[in-house]
């Protein structure tokens, strides 16, 4: 079972993230940031992951250490849920539209991190979540699962479609990279042998 339970304590914030890699999409979601639970919710039912996130962050200041901690948190717990990459499709991608908005998200479990985002937000907030607190979320999750990201809205004028379409696509990329293949099962998806 691909399955993983994370806790991190700092002095800003309290998380904890269970994960099972081949779920059903079912998410118990509690960060304090409602919009941001409704995107997290999105990676959990398009990646067919379930995850549990609870998070207790010092809100009273602002959302920038509860939406960067939680993704360095749920990177964590991706990274132990994947273990050594046997077997592993490793690269994902999708495109997906939500009325006039776009986006695209490819990755690659490489165990390289690496983020290339661009989203041209047309509001700096969206219900509690400040737009820019977004690529800190991309940044501390690659930082810790060890992926290669790229996030690109191509198109979008509304803000919540341009960023809803950018977690949709992320969990569907997310689900075809952590598709075990059977054609690989037991190989470490690399020329090099290692990830």
């Amino acid at each position: 079972m691909r399955i993983a339970e994370v806790t991190r304590n700092t002095n800003e914030t309290k998380i904890r993230v269970r994960v099972n890699l081949d779920g059903t999409g079912h998410a118990v979601l509690d960060t304090g940031i409602g919009f941001f639970d409704h995107m997290l919710d999105q990676v959990a039912r398009h990646g067919l992951i379930d995850l549990e996130i609870h998070c207790e962050g010092d809100l009273h200041i602002d959302g920038h250490h509860t939406v960067e901690d939680v993704g360095i948190t749920l990177g964590q717990a991706i990274a132990q849920a994947v273990g050594d990459k046997k077997g592993l499709t490793r690269y994902g991608h999708s495109y997906v539209p939500l009325d006039e908005a776009l986006s695209r998200v490819v990755v690659d479990f490489s165990g390289r991190p690496g983020l290339q985002m661009h989203i041209p937000f047309t509001a700096g907030m969206i219900g509690q979540l400040d737009t820019q607190l977004v690529y800190e979320f991309f940044q501390g999750f690659v930082n810790h699962a060890l992926v290669s990201l790229h996030v690109d809205n191509l198109k979008g004028v509304n803000a919540h479609h341009q960023c809803e379409t950018a977690f949709k696509a992320f969990g569907r990329a997310l689900r075809m990279a952590l598709t075990l293949d059977p054609r690989s099962a037991g190989v470490i998806p690399s020329t090099k042998g290692s990830l």
